[in-house]
């Protein structure tokens, strides 16, 4: 018996590598003469298919005084198109057996639809209809201004704790774009003519600026001809869409803020810390420290905080890579008499253990084994593998990443992880945020 649970518990362990070695993504890359990419993915074990758009743009690349662009968007090219009548757009993908769906951050937005395979021609039409005649009218920009308004308020101003990463990028950023809110400023968007989302969209909404991603139950070659029918035709814009680099000043002196929050009773300590932009292995790095202090109920911080000294509700991170930058926020809840100072000592000495010495062996070889099954499951699915093509190639031009990012993982060293501690977890460099209930008369 004891053998059969020590060859149970090898065969554990080793899983996570025995799946990993039957995941190699193959795919297939090309561009379009109208400057379309195009990535195909084929795998035939499950009649399913998800097409996908990224467009390499973002919350980043609107203009002052117009945040939240991007983001609605996202919501605007649902309403319709030359060729697809207002509000049918949903109607069409449920009655052909399928979802879609749509997401914005600070770099891309992402629009795809998922169908049983024989419906792949349905979505490669509709994202060519979205891409070549999109029906942006007063009704539509009317109509959708009122969802993202409600959308903000049930996100931010009415959740609980919603203002957190709001605030945190406000005082972390005092020049790049990335202080505003994806979802934007509501007086951005009810200031903006149509003229502006008409605009906005001739600049930043075409094949030379997107990545069509195929990914499931298909033929290359057929998928091949489908491709150059419907996307073939669309004219490139011939303008090149220049990137601002815009540099924030280092930060050399924390920074002291308080937000207060209506929709809460109890406060939490927020620190935040800028970080390398997502191409650069110290950001890697950063999400094994995350995973490390708060990443679950093993994590240093949840069991020092919540399980031994029952002096926190909760503790939690959110490390967030970035085309430019990144951010990573830590933060915990007080329970019972215990302050947000208590709070923050303790999350400060943890910080401080990993810059004095090295992580033990038993956790580090846990860490490469829980990020080894994370990009397994990453992998799982068609729809992950067609995000992940897209994302690779438009944020790190190198669409083999989804094959290859596990290695520069395994290649990070306990010695890496005292050394980005030290690098980026300072308290002179980062933002330490009071986050309280508002006071009540």
């Amino acid at each position: 018996m004891k053998n059969y649970l020590k060859y149970m518990a090898m065969m554990i362990a080793i899983m996570p590598l025995m799946n990993l070695a039957a995941q190699e993504v193959e795919f297939t890359e090309y561009d379009l003469d109208n400057g379309l990419h195009v990535i195909l993915h084929q795998e035939n074990k499950a009649p399913v298919v998800t097409v996908g758009v990224m467009y390499h743009v973002g919350a980043k690349d609107e203009d002052p005084g117009r945040t939240g662009f991007a983001h609605f968007f996202e919501h605007l090219l649902f309403e319709g198109t030359k060729n697809i009548g207002r509000g049918k757009w949903f109607e069409i993908v449920t009655s052909k057996g399928g979802s879609n769906n749509a997401n914005t951050t600070q770099d891309r937005t992402f629009y795809y639809e998922t169908f049983p395979s024989n419906n792949l021609e349905v979505g490669l039409w509709m994202e060519s209809e979205r891409m070549m005649h999109p029906v942006i009218n007063q009704i539509g920009v009317d109509t959708q201004n009122e969802v993202v308004k409600e959308e903000r308020r049930q996100r931010y101003d009415n959740a609980p704790y919603g203002k957190a990463l709001l605030t945190a990028s406000r005082e972390l950023y005092k020049k790049h774009p990335y202080k505003y809110p994806v979802i934007g400023l509501m007086k951005d968007l009810d200031a903006a003519k149509l003229e502006e989302f008409q605009a906005f969209n001739d600049k930043f909404n075409n094949p030379n600026n997107a990545t069509l991603v195929v990914a499931g139950d298909i033929d290359i070659e057929k998928t091949k001809k489908m491709i150059a029918d419907y996307f073939g035709p669309i004219k490139n814009n011939g303008k090149k869409i220049e990137k601002n680099e815009i540099k924030e000043e280092p930060i050399t002196q924390e920074i002291i803020a308080k937000e207060t929050d209506a929709n809460i009773q109890v406060p939490a300590k927020l620190l935040v810390y800028r970080t390398p932009k997502q191409t650069d292995k110290d950001a890697y790095v950063i999400d094994y420290i995350s995973t490390l202090l708060t990443g679950g109920k093993s994590s240093r911080l949840y069991k020092k905080m919540v399980e031994d000294k029952k002096m926190s509700l909760q503790v939690f991170a959110f490390p967030i890579s970035s085309e430019d930058y990144g951010t990573y926020l830590i933060g915990a809840l007080p329970l019972g008499g215990v302050t947000l100072p208590d709070l923050q000592k303790e999350i400060d000495e943890e910080i401080d253990k990993l810059k004095e010495g090295l992580i033990s062996e038993r956790e580090f070889q846990k860490l490469q084994n829980q990020f080894e099954n994370d990009f397994v499951n990453s992998n799982a699915t068609v729809q992950g593998i067609a995000n992940s093509l897209a994302r690779y190639h438009v944020l790190y031009d190198n669409t083999n990443l989804i094959n290859k990012e596990i290695d520069i993982y395994r290649s990070i060293t306990r010695e890496d992880i005292q050394r980005v501690a030290k690098k980026y977890l300072n308290k002179n460099q980062r933002v330490n945020i009071d986050y309280v209930p508002e006071a009540t008369n």
